[in-house]
C-alpha cells in the first residue's frame, strides 16, 4: 500500500488535528483558483494549469490538516485520500484520479522542455479545480475520519 509507505517514510506524519489549518488551506486553494483564472485571462496557459493544480492540492491538503496529518509529498496526499476516504466510500475514486491527473500534468509542465496546453485544456483545468474544491469543502463539512 502506497499510503503505508508514505507514513513509514515520513512523507505523511501526525500532527494535532486543526480545523483552522484546514480552513487556511481552503483559502489558499481559492487563491490559487483565482490565480488560474487570471493566468487564463492573460494567456499564460501553462501557468493556468499549475495554478489550477495547486488549488486542488491545497484543498486536498486541508483534509489532512483536519484529520491531524501533514504531508511532505504531493503523491502522498492523494494516497491518503484514497486510503482513508475512497476505500471507505466517502469520496469517489474519480476525485483521486483527477488529482493524480493534474499532479502528473503539473510535473510535465514543470520539467518537460516541450509541454504545451491549449485554451480549452486550461479552461477545463479551472472548471475541474473549482469542482474539486467544492467537493473537498463538502467532505470537510461531513467531518473528519479516524484512521
Amino acid at each position: 500500500m502506497a499510503y503505508r509507505r508514505c507514513l513509514k517514510k515520513g512523507q505523511i506524519s501526525r500532527i494535532p488535528p486543526s480545523k483552522e489549518k484546514a480552513e487556511e488551506s481552503i483559502k489558499t486553494a481559492k487563491h490559487w483558483l483565482d490565480e488560474a483564472k487570471k493566468n487564463l485571462e492573460s494567456g499564460a496557459l501553462n501557468s493556468c494549469i499549475i495554478s489550477a493544480y495547486l488549488a486542488m492540492f491545497h484543498s486536498a491538503r486541508s483534509v489532512l490538516f483536519q484529520d491531524g496529518f501533514r504531508e511532505r509529498s504531493h503523491f502522498c496526499v492523494a494516497r491518503y485520500l484514497e486510503e482513508v476516504y475512497t476505500n471507505q466510500n466517502k469520496l469517489d475514486r474519480g476525485w483521486i484520479d483527477l488529482l493524480d491527473h493534474y499532479r502528473e500534468i503539473r510535473h510535465d509542465d514543470q520539467y518537460s522542455f516541450s509541454f504545451t496546453t491549449s485554451d480549452a485544456e486550461a479552461k477545463e483545468a479551472i472548471d475541474d479545480a473549482d469542482r474539486f474544491i467544492q467537493r473537498i469543502v463538502s467532505l470537510l463539512k461531513e467531518g473528519s475520519q479516524d484512521e
